[in-house]
């Protein structure tokens, strides 16, 4: 009878709920995904120096501004392309964008940055491949990379920054893949997390994307074929998806160089290229695509969001 009255005080038998149920429905409640990380991705700045009608350093500076003051983020992710044409400029025109660029970056930016390299980052002088390889040297060392390619942790999730610009077997400018050194490591970095930490792949140039079908006149009418160059996606998306497959915690893979804004969803991976920074190259927007950059939310069920954000 003490127990029956208990019950009776708490609610319990006029409302139908036994002790049982109640705990069941406790158990039955969804958990809410808690935020573990903001990350802005930031990528094609091409920085310039100043010229009439284009002033990229106050551009870029108001970005930063954008990125610091309305979505505060913890870090900002930046994929590459932050100087202008560095294969077609003399060395001495390279160093003074690369002065620009970092001069902005430690003048009004307080968060943490992650680099990778992207093709208009790379000051080659002829076809040769030493003269690439000591190009891409270079842009690393003003970005502080001592690898084109690296991984790190942060909180509950585990990010890996590529290198998806090589050098063009025939000699010519670029083309987008991994070569057999990056793809074995690759291998080894994703076979080494568990099973449960959710990870996020960077790269400059896209490993899979739907807007690279409209960067151009990419319809051949004479045959009825779509045309994608691979200085425009990466030729070994098939072999990096496989990949993927088998590491069911990657979730994201994020990208540029395109200047336009899309999303893909394949295989359980979503694959986001996110605008650029710069827009058309600072005359405004590219396309349907404003100048902009991303905000994304990592979650601790490795769930996410990926918003892009004009400035």
């Amino acid at each position: 009878m003490q127990r029956r009255d208990l019950l009776r005080q708490l609610g319990l038998i006029a409302g139908g709920l036994s002790i049982p149920n109640l705990v069941k429905a406790q158990e039955d409640k969804p958990t809410v995904p808690k935020r573990v990380l903001r990350v802005a991705h930031i990528t094609d700045v091409h920085i310039e120096e100043a010229i009439p009608l284009v002033n990229s350093s106050k551009g870029f500076a108001r970005c930063l501004h954008h990125i610091q003051n309305e979505v505060k983020p913890d870090l900002i992710i930046n994929s590459g392309d932050c100087v202008m044409d560095a294969h077609k400029h003399r060395k001495g025109n390279v160093k003074k964008q690369w002065d620009l660029f970092n001069d902005v970056l430690k003048a009004e930016n307080s968060l943490p940055v992650f680099h990778s390299v992207g093709n208009h980052d790379i000051c080659c002088e002829g076809d040769s491949q030493s003269s690439f390889e000591d190009g891409k040297k270079w842009a690393m060392d003003e970005m502080g990379l001592a690898k084109p390619y690296y991984s790190f942790d942060n909180n509950d999730w585990h990010f890996v920054m590529l290198d998806s610009v090589q050098k063009k077997k025939d000699g010519s400018w670029y083309t987008a893949n991994l070569d057999e050194e990056q793809f074995d490591w690759l291998k080894r970095d994703l076979k080494a997390l568990p099973d449960n930490k959710p990870t996020m792949v960077i790269s400059h140039i896209p490993i899979l994307a739907a807007c690279v079908f409209f960067d151009g006149n990419n319809m051949k009418e004479k045959d009825g074929r779509w045309e994608v160059p691979g200085s425009w996606m990466h030729t070994d998306s098939k072999q990096i998806a496989e990949l993927f497959h088998h590491h069911k915690n990657v979730k994201l893979a994020v990208s540029g160089h395109i200047h336009l804004s899309d999303r893909v969803d394949y295989n359980g991976v979503s694959y986001c290229c996110n605008g650029a920074v710069s827009g058309r190259w600072w005359f405004g927007k590219y396309q349907h695509t404003e100048a902009g950059y991303a905000v994304i939310d990592l979650y601790d069920d490795g769930s996410f969001t990926n918003q892009y954000v004009s400035y």
